[in-house]
């Protein structure tokens, strides 16, 4: 392989990445491909190239392509390739559990909309009324409904205090 075609691989295969990690499938798919052609399939380069376009499959909906080149990861001769296609193979073809209706949000598709009703409609703020509000009613408390009782609770509390210090000042002579 020419140090040339090693560098666009190279390229390729970052450019990948960074279409993935931004959502853009499609584009990292197309990218990881092209790197994994370029690159030998039993490199770490292309072992890693190769578990990217896993996950670029499956995130695409493309799941069948995703397993079969997860098994055939499984027998890369790098370790670390290898381990993680296993684990990835084991995610993949996990049962997928439904969920409920009402735990879903459904996304309205905006690409249908035309570009005068997908610009963004500012409302100006109501004009203020003269009209003031009424200040809140306070609520007056009954204090022969309230426990004024002294629970004694102040007393133990400073005494306590008072026993803390004084020992403290014990222990600094």
């Amino acid at each position: 392989m020419s140090e040339q075609s090693l560098e666009i691989a190279r390229k390729r295969y970052q450019a990948g990445r960074i279409a993935f990690e931004n959502g853009q499938y499609r584009e990292a798919i197309e990218n990881l491909e092209k790197a994994s052609a370029l690159l030998a399939r039993n490199s770490r380069l292309g072992g890693e190239a190769q578990l990217w376009l896993v996950t670029a499959y499956e995130a695409a909906g493309r799941n069948e392509e995703a397993i079969a080149l997860c098994k055939q990861l499984q027998r890369h001769p790098y370790s670390e390739t290898n381990k993680q296609a296993r684990r990835l193979l084991y995610i993949l073809q996990a049962p997928k559990l439904k969920r409920p209706s009402e735990w879903m949000t459904e996304i309205p598709d905006l690409g249908a909309l035309s570009d005068n009703e997908s610009k963004m409609r500012v409302a100006t703020n109501p004009p203020k009324s003269s009209v003031k509000k009424k200040p809140a009613d306070k609520e007056f408390v009954d204090l022969s409904q309230v426990n004024t009782k002294d629970n004694r609770f102040i007393w133990v509390a400073i005494a306590a205090i008072g026993l803390i210090l004084s020992y403290l000042t014990w222990l600094a002579f």
